[in-house]
């Protein structure tokens, strides 16, 4: 996400590279430089002079530390400055109720429908609640199709009247139906229209006037830069909503919105979603997404994700079998599947830092293990617990079952043998180092 901005920002601090100290001269360049860049990516003019001017007087009043260079330095105070346009601080998101009502809205398209499905998961899974997702989107058939659709795959309930015309008695007795299922949280999901309109606005806010809800959530679709944040203007004055959701950050995502909402209607960013999978909804943190922008990764993200897929007794289970050098196939085929679940791969790989300016340009596909997949799929249970099992004639039948030539499964189990010894390398390293300083960090 943001790596055409990422680019064009970490050009603008060229201009300080080989610099002794900061000057007028060398500054004014750079954050001329800074302000075209937020103007490419679809940032209001007005955000980006005053953004710049911040900027600007910051690194004139700053005095240049021994320790870094007036490049780092530059760094840290557009990294400042982007966290506060943003928000600063993460916000809370106030569950809390007999039941929580959420009610979500946007326009059509914005992926309101999908965004219900995924805070319906992340609160069942990771806040431990009971939620109850409504249909009360009366225009669109298909949206409450996708809605049961989703509602089945997640496995909670559902509350829809598809022969129902009124979408406030639709939001009024689904919070009956979860008081009388002691379901702790309602989620609203509300219809749009392809532009803002007078019965969309009414609508929305008579289900608000008759529900009183605890969150109200606009989402938007970060795609479409400047345009939603005067969407989400407009969507304020009428609601005055408690927090913004950016939707499909995994697109070719300019900027604009997430570095503009904040600034305009003074709201919080709650929630970012990227792709359609069930499961990628992650809190906004403005620090974190400005470290992302400025191409230094996102390692605390990371933890996370992992500390949500792999158990700590796994975990040491399977530093046992790396130290005795016993990490076999069925062993490599679980992590593969763990790290699948966590999100896009490149997205991932973006967060470590460094890597996502080096894998720009490479296309990391999440079907990019479907092969060793295969190949480990096709082995025996014998095989995969002891691969000096496999000879000439068992590599012949997994190139069979998998797919896959003689050719490919050598470079596979060479590879395969490569990546142990690293691993047992990697274990027998002193503390500070290793396995084992990975492992205390996932905990």
């Amino acid at each position: 996400m943001f790596n055409s901005l990422s680019e064009k920002l970490e050009s603008a601090f060229k201009n300080l590279k080989g610099q002794a100290r900061i000057n007028d001269l060398n500054i004014a360049n750079t954050v001329k430089d800074i302000r075209r860049a937020l103007l490419d990516a679809d940032v209001n003019f007005k955000i980006a002079k005053e953004f710049t001017d911040k900027v600007k007087d910051k690194a004139i009043g700053s005095k240049v530390l021994n320790a870094i260079s007036p490049g780092q330095q530059m760094v840290k105070i557009v990294q400042d400055e982007l966290t506060e346009l943003m928000g600063g601080e993460p916000a809370e998101f106030n569950i809390n109720g007999n039941p929580a009502v959420i009610l979500i809205a946007g326009l059509q398209g914005s992926g309101k429908t999908t965004f219900t499905g995924k805070l319906a998961t992340y609160l069942k899974t990771q806040k431990g609640k009971s939620p109850l997702v409504v249909a009360a989107d009366i225009y669109r058939p298909a949206a409450i199709d996708q809605l049961t659709v989703l509602a089945e795959q997640i496995g909670v309930d559902i509350y829809k009247e598809p022969e129902t015309k009124d979408a406030v008695a639709i939001a009024q007795n689904a919070i009956k139906e979860a008081k009388s299922k002691n379901k702790n949280v309602v989620i609203i999901d509300t219809a749009g229209r392809l532009a803002i309109d007078e019965i969309m606005m009414t609508e929305v806010a008579n289900i608000k006037a008759a529900v009183n809800p605890t969150e109200i959530l606009f989402v938007v679709d970060s795609m479409t830069g400047q345009d939603a944040v005067n969407t989400a203007k407009a969507f304020n004055d009428r609601l005055d909503y408690s927090g913004v959701v950016l939707t499909k950050l995994d697109g070719d995502t300019r900027g604009g919105a997430a570095l503009s909402i904040k600034y305009t209607v003074n709201k919080p960013i709650k929630f970012m979603s990227s792709g359609e999978k069930i499961d990628t909804l992650d809190v906004f943190y403005p620090d974190r997404m400005a470290q992302r922008i400025l191409g230094m990764g996102d390692i605390t993200s990371l933890v996370e994700k992992a500390q949500m897929q792999f158990d700590e007794e796994q975990a040491k289970k399977l530093e046992k079998k790396i130290r005795k050098n016993q990490f076999d196939f069925q062993d490599f085929l679980e992590q593969l599947q763990q790290i699948k679940k966590m999100g896009n791969l490149k997205d991932l790989m973006g967060m470590i830092p460094g890597v996502g300016k080096a894998m720009k340009d490479v296309d990391v596909n999440n079907d990019s293990f479907k092969g060793i997949e295969a190949i480990i799929q096709s082995m025996t249970p014998e095989e995969r617990s002891n691969p000096d099992l496999i000879n000439p004639t068992r590599k012949t039948r997994i190139a069979k079952g998998s797919g896959k030539d003689i050719n490919e499964i050598n470079a596979f189990l060479k590879q395969f043998e490569q990546m142990k010894k690293m691993m047992s390398m990697m274990n027998k390293m002193p503390i500070g180092g290793g396995m084992k300083n990975m492992m205390r960090g996932m905990k």
